[in-house]
């Protein structure tokens, strides 16, 4: 066994208020105070699915990736450590913020955070996101998120060497090679991107449950000028029918509806084209001055 969903995300911001408006007004999510000035939104049961704290800067701090239980945590931390990596176990206090009752801490081979949890702390109070009917969630996790890494190889096969994801499928671009991955149902929880530099979160998804939620949320994104980045349109991949905006920090947000689930193992493909229609897309705002 491996990594069984991604759970979470942790950010930084120096802007909280516009976060709030994106997460709760457009994207539907509830928002709930967090520890230290944070912000934090649910989706489901989950006690947060993305925690925004203040930083000076924009940074991606945790992609929180939940797994069984302490023996599977024990198991993964000795392979992420036999791969030459280095582990930190997380305080007390921090698996308090986080609300699970375990985690370690480490960089993946691009240099992304990673952090694997377990025992989710619930606190049994029901969820509000009147905006949107449900969010897919469950076993799936809150959704996917697409990273880079300058060495896109070797952050592939630790994933599926050492943290148990399946490969589902590949898309070769200008740049490379891009694999999408999974550990669960959903077809893909991470995709992996070449790119120079450190790597960093490029790209999150949330997936609501009806094709309702969807347009409701196309037009939250016109009242609030959420500024686009793809337009409505179906994947080729995982089927998901859904458009894209840019985050306040510009990472790019995917809201979308009825993603292909993958019961079972299926042969690798590789996809030509990202999208059967749609999706036309409009570069991040650039900044004024």
């Amino acid at each position: 066994m491996g990594v069984r969903s991604l759970g979470y995300l942790r950010l930084e911001s120096d802007d909280l208020g516009r976060w709030r408006a994106f997460g709760a007004d457009f994207l539907g999510l509830m928002p709930v105070e967090g520890d230290s000035g944070s912000l934090s939104f649910r989706m489901d049961d989950h006690p947060a699915r993305i925690v925004v704290a203040p930083g000076a800067q924009p940074a991606t701090t945790a992609l929180g990736f939940e797994v069984l239980d302490e023996r599977e945590l024990a198991k993964l931390v000795a392979d992420v450590e036999k791969s030459g990596i280095k582990v930190t176990a997380g305080t007390e206090a921090e698996a308090a913020e986080r609300k699970v009752t375990g985690f370690v801490r480490f960089a993946d081979p691009g240099g992304n955070p990673v952090e694997l949890y377990y025992g989710t702390v619930l606190d049994h109070k029901p969820v509000r996101t009147p905006l949107v009917s449900r969010f897919v969630t469950g076993e799936m996790g809150f959704g996917h998120a697409i990273v880079s890494a300058e060495d896109a190889r070797a952050a592939f096969d630790f994933y599926v060497g050492v943290l148990g994801f399946v490969e589902r499928n590949t898309m070769k671009g200008p740049g490379g090679t891009t694999w999408f991955l999974g550990c669960n149902p959903r077809h893909h929880t991470l995709g992996i991107t070449p790119a120079p530099g450190p790597g960093r979160l490029l790209h999150f998804m949330v997936e609501a449950a009806t094709l309702d939620d969807v347009g409701l949320a196309l037009d939250r994104a016109a009242k609030y000028e959420v500024p686009m980045m793809h337009s409505l349109g179906k994947h080729t991949n995982d089927h998901m029918v859904s458009f894209y905006v840019w985050s306040p920090e510009n990472i790019a947000v995917e809201f979308g509806w009825n993603g292909l689930k993958v019961p079972e193992p299926v042969p690798v493909y590789e996809i030509t084209d990202g999208a059967f229609w749609g999706h036309r897309f409009t570069p991040p705002p650039q900044p004024a001055g």
